[in-house]
């Protein structure tokens, strides 16, 4: 195994332009796991940590771009107010050792099922950057997951930032596992109230081949806001639609029995954090001084 160390963000392109199956690492926490478990023996390793820019953060009117390396005891500690649902699953992060050196970044680029960032990042509507020696784009965090394991980079290509839309409106975050630290989720479920669109958007972790949406769940959800006036009215959610939601979100589900969990359990769990997720972020919402939204 080939070690390489470019200095700066045009050495990594051109590396990884001349070695396409070079991995990435940065933080390492979910790469070294599968090198020193005998998963995965690479030919090179792409050792990105020279590299500053990667690690910093900017916070414009209306986004966030967030450096890949940026970890996530920095989102916790500085970015709670403008991303509060990404926040709040950086918390559930493994140990502190780890919330320091792993990042968005390495979750976008393992695109684990399971990965903590990913319900965040769908319910943001958050989007990916990605450069090569050829040029840079930006993916929808819809279109990011390709499969198990799998995302839309192209072999020369490298994460670079992600951008999320600053929150507009209370965002949760709600993860089962077999114990309270440490652990693989079983499932995870993220939320986000857009109060300028009149949309909710969701995430589902660990509960199908890829992170998804539970589309259905929120056209639902969408059209019986608008149609009971609740945007405006601010009134309490019928317990009839938040129960209709969390059963259209777990069957958006597709997950699988394994050693976490089985199937059956983690539908179940969906169900139920689509609907406390729903509860939670609603309350919120209830609370918020209308004067600040321009709300007479």
């Amino acid at each position: 195994m080939d070690f390489l160390r470019p200095a700066s963000w045009e050495e990594a392109l051109a590396a990884k332009a001349e070695h396409p199956t070079a991995v990435p690492i940065a933080g390492g926490t979910d790469v070294m796991v599968e090198i020193n478990f005998d998963h995965r023996r690479p030919e090179y390793l792409l050792d990105l940590n020279r590299i500053g820019e990667l690690g910093e953060w900017e916070v414009r009117e209306d986004t966030v771009r967030l450096g890949a390396s940026v970890s996530y005891t920095q989102i916790m500690e500085h970015l709670r107010a403008e991303l509060p649902g990404l926040a709040l699953a950086s918390h559930t992060v493994a140990s502190p050792q780890i919330r320091n050196r792993g990042g968005v970044g390495g979750n976008l680029g393992t695109a684990s099922p399971a990965g903590d960032a990913h319900p965040a990042l769908l319910a943001a509507g958050a989007e990916v950057e990605v450069e090569s020696a050829r040029g840079s784009r930006l993916i929808p965090i819809d279109a990011f997951y390709t499969g198990v394991k799998r995302n839309a980079l192209a072999p020369d290509e490298l994460i670079r930032a992600v951008h999320i839309d600053k929150a507009d409106g209370p965002q949760q975050y709600s993860k089962v596992g077999t114990r309270n630290a440490m652990v693989i989720a079983v499932c995870a479920f993220g939320l986000a109230l857009h109060p300028g669109t009149r949309t909710v958007r969701t995430g589902i972790g660990s509960a199908a081949p890829t992170p998804v949406r539970a589309s259905a769940a929120e056209e639902f959800l969408n059209a019986a806001l608008e149609e009971g006036g609740f945007w405006d009215s601010r009134k309490i959610i019928t317990p009839s639609i938040a129960k209709q939601f969390g059963e259209l979100a777990s069957g958006g589900c597709n997950p699988i029995d394994d050693v976490r969990g089985t199937a059956s359990y983690r539908r179940h769990a969906v169900g139920i954090m689509a609907r406390r997720t729903l509860g939670w972020t609603w309350e919120s919402y209830r609370g918020t001084d209308r004067s600040i939204e321009g709300v007479a």
